[in-house]
């Protein structure tokens, strides 16, 4: 897939996680051994950050960002829905295909994520470019349908 590329926000339109987003890590366009379709692995918020306004305390903001609950899993390329969002968020580093194998790895690799999501979902605002920032905003951004 031309559109399918690591970094690309995209929608999940099938399963447990349907309706919510996600940043796609890796494309496998011809498939592999045990799965022979397309697929992407994708990272994305099962449950987001609550809602904060100026009203509230620097310590009850942060207690409410860190309700944020990551997931990962393969998911087939027409079960996910491209948006125009690139973020730049480097999940290679830590999402590893061999760590997805082991249920205790993938723990692991979740809380690695939440604290991925968690940095950046603070640092919003020091982002490079204004392309990745809107990215990461979206991403964000409790999807409303």
């Amino acid at each position: 897939m031309a559109i399918i590329k690591a970094g690309k926000v995209v929608i999940i339109l099938a399963g447990r996680h349907a309706g919510k987003k996600a940043v796609v890590v890796k494309t496998f366009d011809d498939g592999t051994a045990d799965k022979r379709f397309s697929h992407c692995l994708v990272a994305g918020l099962a449950q987001n950050a609550r809602k904060v306004t100026k009203a509230m305390d620097k310590k009850k903001v942060e207690k409410r960002c860190k309700a944020m609950k990551p997931f990962v899993k393969y998911v087939n390329v027409r079960h996910i829905f491209p948006t125009r969002y690139q973020v730049d968020m480097d999940l290679k580093k830590a999402v590893d295909e061999a760590d997805l194998v082991d249920a205790e790895k993938k723990v692991g690799v979740k809380k690695q994520l939440k604290t991925l999501f968690y940095d950046r979902y603070m640092n919003q605002k020091e982002v490079t470019s204004e392309k990745k920032a809107q990215g990461s905003t979206y991403f964000f951004k409790k999807l409303l349908f």
